[in-house]
């Protein structure tokens, strides 16, 4: 990707290396998990836990007892430039710049979210955001939290190297704060309503790509490839095969390989979000 002259945005709160510490506080696990669901699953490959209990633990938001420190973000080291923190603002100011615009040709104002970076865990709106559950967008303070390990997994683990896939993570959970203005993010709690919801966010980040690459030609050769690999390393069937050693399509809480790529690939080629109802889709 092509980034060096790409401002960064200013709605990035470095929360890394807070501890916890001080008195208990319950807090519950919650909010839209977008590719959450992934980090769960490779956490129990890393570790040897049946990935269904730690899913169930997650999505059933049991409530867990952490002890919050408060302190303040962590400090760079001076003279020593964060890499991570510059990629991930510069792609944020990018989507913003896309959706800004977007929303303008429908009369309507862009409120761009903020996208928090933590290590470990941390406190939401919608309870405890750990890193075990992936990047997490919280509707309830419209922020992004984000654990920059996860990238590691994806590049190691899932086989999804590469700057573009990096960018389709986050370009993705921007897809649910969209989804969130426009009132699209589904109060169900069922399996197809979480599938057509993960499947219009991959889109949203396909549309963001297009739309980012008419204006400031971000992309290089291969980059929608990288972004095609990644949506489908984090397929359900993928991750349940490699897991479990077989597929349960009736279980299936983000799509398919092939969903996720496909849905992606229609966000890229149209840059139309028109075209990313998958709500009213016969086929997914």
């Amino acid at each position: 990707m092509r980034l060096d002259d790409q401002p960064e945005s200013s709605n990035v709160e470095d929360r890394r290396g807070m501890g916890f510490g001080g008195g208990p506080r319950m807090v519950a696990a919650g909010g839209i998990g977008g590719l959450g669901l992934v980090a769960v699953i490779v956490l129990g490959l890393l570790f040897g836990v049946d990935p269904a209990t730690l899913l169930s633990i997650v999505e059933g938001g049991q409530q867990q007892t952490y002890q919050q420190q408060a302190s303040g973000p962590r400090q760079s080291q001076p003279g020593v430039e964060d890499s991570q923190r510059r990629f991930v603002a510069q792609v944020l100011g990018s989507t913003e710049s896309v959706w800004t615009n977007e929303f303008a040709q429908h009369g309507r104002r862009y409120q761009a979210p903020t996208l928090v970076l933590f290590s470990g865990a941390v406190q939401s709106a919608c309870g405890l955001a750990e890193s075990a559950m992936g990047p997490f967008y919280c509707p309830q303070d419209q922020k992004v939290y984000l654990d920059t390990s996860f990238f590691r997994d994806m590049q190691v683990k899932l086989g999804a190297p590469g700057d573009f896939p990096r960018a389709y993570v986050i370009a993705h959970e921007i897809g649910h704060h969209i989804q969130n203005l426009l009132g699209l993010l589904s109060a169900s709690r069922s399996n197809d309503a979480s599938v057509r919801t993960e499947l219009q966010a991959d889109c949203l980040a396909g549309v963001w790509a297009n739309r980012a690459n008419a204006t400031t030609h971000i992309l290089e050769q291969g980059d929608i490839e990288e972004g095609i690999n990644a949506a489908t390393a984090i397929g359900d069937d993928r991750l349940q095969q490699r897991a479990r050693g077989y597929v349960v399509p009736d279980s299936f809480t983000h799509g398919s390989s092939a969903q996720r790529a496909r849905w992606f690939t229609r966000g890229v080629q149209t840059g139309d979000l028109t075209q990313c109802d998958t709500f009213h889709a016969n086929r997914l």
